[in-house]
């Protein structure tokens, strides 16, 4: 009897309980809406994986960005260290810094309408979309249902980035020319390239129909959305940015185990064993590989109209180049004098590098985006030459040339250095023909055309050109490139502690 009457007690408590609320229902319905809006403010801020898109499932939002670079507000030049923050985070695979860097030459915000570059927006996308920050997986899985999904919504923020990232390069390729999608391509190769081993291996899965569209799994749900459904259109010209080409697939593995990386050729001995076509092409890659050059010497020397310079930061790490790079004072200062004059940053060649004002040395750093020091850096000094020669100069193609030979300022690469005489040699070279002739006839490694017909050729070519002059031209540039190092004492001091 006592727990029924205590039943009946609760449910009269329940009763008058239920009949307050229904008072005061008008009160309530006026609330309602503002503590809904309490609640879609403060709830998220709880932590990252609460609030209504964890309980419905639908948690597909941007990630938090990283905080820019800092600068002086209202600084006349703060967009152009921004950009440059950005391309060097960009250029060392930062994936957040490749979306930002995208977004900026889309010019989405009205501040960075001036940089609004369409061919340089769609290269970005493309390296963060082939950017593995961006899709492997850095939480853990548990199961839930017939799936398994990510406990962290930081893998969900990055695969709505990756979709938007698709539909956004798609919408650039589909409104460019032939010509401006080649561009986009010939710039992520070098890109890619110029990461070594790392982006060899990219560049690899990039062309394996074995791979996603850019080198993400096959099963990665923002590639297969990207080839679409009758219902859905997908992102059909991003998917056509990158043929699939097993040639090129085992060229770039081929390329990554060149480095000396031991991933790289595991992952060529896995590509040989996948098919017996794909193992049948070794010599003919193997030839191929020799004669590779990335599309361009260094980024592409285009001023853009916002006056913001593409600049290259790719990095010249490596005790090759670095030991390359320290012999570049044995290049004569003239060779680099009349790069500058070939680029309008000084009137006239000169013999002597300590009659290079300040303002000519800041000039050519602004072209390249690198620091205003006055100053010319190593780097700089091989710049200028590979600029004058990416923009047609004849005498700075054969003098590149020289340097790869030899390895001055650049390391010592035969076929790059082939490359340049062949396009000194279309100019009307003199000297470019006599090498060329000279490269047939030795035959040395890394360029493929060993016939020696051709080289007969070509030395009659070069005669008729008047050659003799010009061979002994080209002869003293190479004693001068070439010559050992003076001993230290009879070396001039270094520029950096000159007096101007």
């Amino acid at each position: 009897m006592r727990q029924a009457g205590d039943a009946f007690a609760r449910l009269a408590m329940l009763r008058e309980a239920a009949g307050r609320a229904y008072a005061s229902r008008s009160v309530w319905l006026r609330r309602a809406p503002v503590g809904a809006i309490v609640a879609a403010v403060v709830i998220p801020l709880v932590g990252c994986d609460t609030g209504p898109s964890f309980w419905f499932h639908k948690r597909a939002s941007a990630c938090p960005r990283p905080q820019a670079a800092q600068g002086v507000s209202g600084q006349f030049n703060q967009q152009q260290q921004e950009i440059r923050a950005l391309r060097q985070g960009g250029f060392r695979g930062d994936f957040f810094a490749q979306l930002e860097l995208a977004r900026r030459y889309e010019g989405q915000r009205a501040v960075d309408k001036n940089l609004e570059d369409p061919v340089e927006a769609a290269v970005w996308y493309a390296m963060a979309l082939s950017n593995s920050g961006g899709y492997a997986p850095i939480a853990a899985y548990e199961r839930r249902g017939k799936e398994s999904r990510a406990v962290s919504r930081f893998d969900d923020c990055r695969a709505f980035e990756r979709r938007s990232a698709y539909g956004a390069l798609d919408r650039l390729l589909s409104r460019m020319s032939t010509e401006e999608r080649e561009k986009v391509r010939n710039r992520v190769i070098y890109v890619l390239s110029a990461q070594g081993a790392d982006g060899f291996r990219t560049l690899a899965r990039i062309h394996d129909g074995y791979f996603g569209p850019y080198g993400e799994p096959s099963d990665n749900l923002q590639a297969i959305e990207a080839y679409g459904k009758p219902s859905q259109p997908g992102a059909p010209a991003a998917l056509d940015l990158f043929r699939r080409n097993d040639v090129d697939a085992y060229l770039y593995n081929y390329l990554a185990v060149q480095t000396g990386d031991v991933s790289a050729y595991v992952m060529l001995k896995d590509f040989e064993r996948s098919s017996p076509q794909r193992a049948s092409y070794g010599s003919f890659v193997e030839t191929k590989a020799k004669r590779w050059i990335p599309t361009y010497e260094f980024y592409p020397p285009e001023s853009p109209d916002s006056g913001v310079p593409h600049s290259d930061e790719s990095d010249l790490s490596g005790e090759a180049r670095e030991a390359a790079l320290s012999r570049i004072n044995e290049l004569p200062f003239v060779h680099v004098a009349e790069a500058l004059t070939y680029l309008r940053v000084i009137p006239a060649p000169m013999l002597d590098e300590k009659l290079l004002t300040v303002n000519d040395a800041q000039t050519l750093q602004s072209m390249l985006g690198r620091p205003a020091t006055g100053r010319l850096a190593a780097i700089e000094k091989v710049r200028a030459i590979q600029y004058a020669a990416v923009n047609g100069s004849s005498k700075a193609q054969l003098v590149l040339a020289v340097m790869y030979s030899e390895g001055v300022g650049v390391p010592r690469d035969y076929a790059r250095a082939y490359h340049w005489y062949s396009e000194a040699e279309r100019q009307g070279s003199a000297e470019a023909k006599y090498a060329m002739s000279t490269f047939f006839s030795l035959g040395l490694q890394g360029v493929a055309d060993q016939d020696r017909a051709k080289a007969v050729v070509y030395q009659l070519d070069g005669a008729l050109s008047g050659f003799k002059p010009s061979a002994y031209r080209l002869q003293q540039l190479l004693a001068q490139v070439s010559r050992p190092p003076r001993p230290a004492a009879d070396r001039g001091r270094p520029y950096s502690e000159r007096d101007f």
